[in-house]
């Protein structure tokens, strides 16, 4: 593993401040003070940010458990915290494989709290950028087994590639280098739930020197999900895809899961 960037604490982050939003340490004042403002205007994206991580969970469960899956590829990782993918799904199929993929040097820093496997599993990480496709794909070939099915996990990040094609044709690749039987997970932002203050909030953000970030709308993001199976009940606020006694208040998060035909 090596760091391709130096650790900048004089900018936001969108990993420190998601990991600010879920009560967790590892960030910066100046990460806190962008969560701030945003919060100011959308206080409900702490709320947003929990449901998204309940929202990995109920996926991951389901996907080791009734589907089956033994191999997940998690771009977009994001600083550890409660219930990562692989402490999840290995504790559904203690053999499942995870490679955690991202290219923050402080998720790097804090990347061993991710390879903590099950001994009958596997986990990896790797410092590369979800705009790198192929590197990502080679590199994970070191732990996944790409002629057997894998779930590609895609939760709050490819709203960071703002170019609608760039966008599609990372997706496009990484679907088409996992055999049928795969599984696509994601989650995206949305003006579907108080518009104006996610507006607001992205404006605020985007100005700020982070790196920038897109909002699209729930056709957009199905459109991801072309030539797949998705499963019920589709792309739907990420509080309500299979709801398991989880507050289903809506969040402005879409997701969904398909399966690859």
């Amino acid at each position: 593993m090596t760091v391709n960037e130096e650790l900048d604490t004089t900018v936001a982050h969108s990993a420190r401040l998601w990991n600010y939003l879920l009560g967790g340490k590892d960030n910066f004042a100046v990460d806190r003070e962008a969560a701030e403002q945003v919060l100011a205007y959308m206080p409900e994206l702490v709320q947003s940010a929990r449901f998204n991580r309940q929202f990995l969970g109920r996926a991951v469960r389901h996907l080791a458990g009734e589907a089956g899956i033994r191999q997940f590829l998690d771009i977009g990782t994001g600083l550890p915290t409660a219930d990562n993918t692989h402490e999840v799904a290995q504790s559904v199929a203690p053999a499942a494989r995870i490679v955690y993929v991202d290219n923050d040097p402080m998720v790097l820093v804090h990347a061993r709290a991710l390879l903590t496997s099950n001994p009958e599993g596997a986990t990896d990480y790797l410092d590369a950028t979800v705009r790198d496709p192929k590197t990502i794909l080679a590199e994970a070939a070191r732990t996944l087994d790409f002629t057997q099915p894998v779930a590609i996990m895609l939760l709050g990040i490819i709203n960071f590639v703002v170019d609608d094609e760039e966008a599609a044709g990372i997706v496009r690749t990484l679907v088409d280098a996992v055999p049928p039987g795969s599984y696509l997970v994601m989650s995206h932002p949305t003006r579907e739930v108080n518009a104006a203050a996610v507006d607001r909030a992205v404006e605020m953000w985007n100005s700020s020197g982070a790196a920038p970030m897109a909002v699209r709308d729930p056709q957009q993001i199905a459109a991801y999900f072309t030539g797949l199976e998705l499963l019920e009940p589709g792309v739907v606020t990420c509080s309500q895809w299979r709801p398991d006694g989880n507050d289903t208040t809506p969040a402005s998060e879409y997701a969904g899961v398909a399966r690859k035909p």
